[in-house]
């Protein structure tokens, strides 16, 4: 080998001017490619040689993993439907296959089965991205256990400490529903939550009760309601609010199915809305857009939190743990056509 004292470590600049080609030339015959021309490549080699070149380290580019799981409550819902669209596209962009499973029924309350963890770990899927109510101790345990990364989609009840998780601004989209039922003159104004103790049904009530406190309006004893965030919970508040001496002119539905359960109770009671009574959902899902009258709500921007709940997963499969631990997306009030002032 041939160097002048004190040249230091040779460079492709050093070879590249030695053998008389570009630096990009001495780099393909240096690392391997094979669109170089046979002389060129033996002139390149001997230089490469003659010079001790070798080539600096690079960096060990993170290989994406191949295969992640979606665990969803129910394929069918059009909010799975929304989730599955910003994971999909996300997954794409990554370079990633997504097994999607619907592994929770309202017998599980909303759980995954224990045997699907299990499988989990036969098929090699890298993490998890869970759309599901919650998980209990014992699947909490086996994530650990087996070092699986996974990431919360907004969960119904919040999960333990250290848990990644995406979720809405509830407590705002409360505050904003009720602002805009205010703002159109209505003061008798009724609320029907979820879930009395989810956490997202406690942040769109607490979002109500401040907007109306803030307002110096009274919340009359009734105007607070729960359901089920189903239609069938909906409609079933809405008549036991219609049949109070003093029934509400406006009520924020703190779901969109549960919103359009109670616009059929409006209507059996001989009632129509707008005009006798106005409806805020919140989600905006498909449905509130196609209700006669279009549903206004807020719109819980879910295909976004799909993709943020992606983004999350891919940082700590490079093992990075995330600044919080819970993530929330702003959200956004959509005026349509079931919300007006009261009538005269």
């Amino acid at each position: 080998m041939v160097r002048s004292a004190g040249s230091g470590r040779p460079t492709l600049a050093m070879v590249a001017r030695a053998a008389g080609v570009s630096v990009p030339t001495a780099s393909k015959v240096a690392n391997g490619r094979e669109d170089v021309a046979p002389e060129t490549r033996r002139r390149v080699t001997e230089v490469l040689e003659r010079l001790g070149y070798v080539p600096r380290p690079q960096p060990a580019a993170r290989q994406p993993p191949a295969l992640i799981d979606l665990v969803v409550h129910d394929l069918a819902s059009p909010w799975s439907g929304a989730v599955l669209l910003g994971v999909d596209e996300a997954a794409h962009e990554a370079g990633l296959g997504v097994v999607i499973s619907a592994a929770a029924t309202a017998a599980r309350g909303g759980q995954p089965p224990r045997g699907w963890l299990d499988r989990l770990s036969t098929r090699g899927s890298a993490g998890v991205l869970f759309n599901v109510t919650e998980l209990d101790a014992a699947q909490h345990a086996w994530l650990a256990h087996h070092r699986v990364p996974f990431v919360m989609i907004d969960p119904v009840v919040e999960p333990p400490a250290g848990v990644p998780s995406v979720g809405a601004t509830n407590w705002q989209g409360g505050v904003s529903a009720t602002e805009h039922l205010i703002g159109l003159g209505h003061e008798r104004i009724a609320v029907i939550g979820g879930h009395r103790r989810k956490a997202c049904s406690v942040g769109r009530v607490a979002g109500y009760r401040s907007a109306m406190s803030a307002a110096g309006l009274a919340v009359p004893p009734g105007y607070v309601r729960y359901g089920s965030f189903e239609e069938t919970g909906g409609r079933r508040q809405m008549r036991e609010l219609l049949a109070l001496p003093q029934p509400p002119t406006a009520v924020f539905v703190c779901s969109d199915q549960m919103a359009l359960g109670a616009g059929l109770a409006v209507r059996e009671h001989g009632l129509r809305v707008p005009r006798d009574v106005s409806i805020v959902g919140f989600d905006d899902l498909p449905q509130a857009e196609w209700a006669t009258p279009a549903l206004t709500t807020v719109r819980q921007p879910l295909s976004e939190m799909a993709a943020a709940a992606l983004r999350i997963l891919l940082r700590l499969l490079d093992g990075h743990r995330p600044e919080g631990t819970r993530t929330e997306l702003s959200t956004r009030l959509v005026v349509r056509g079931s919300t007006a002032p009261p009538a005269a």
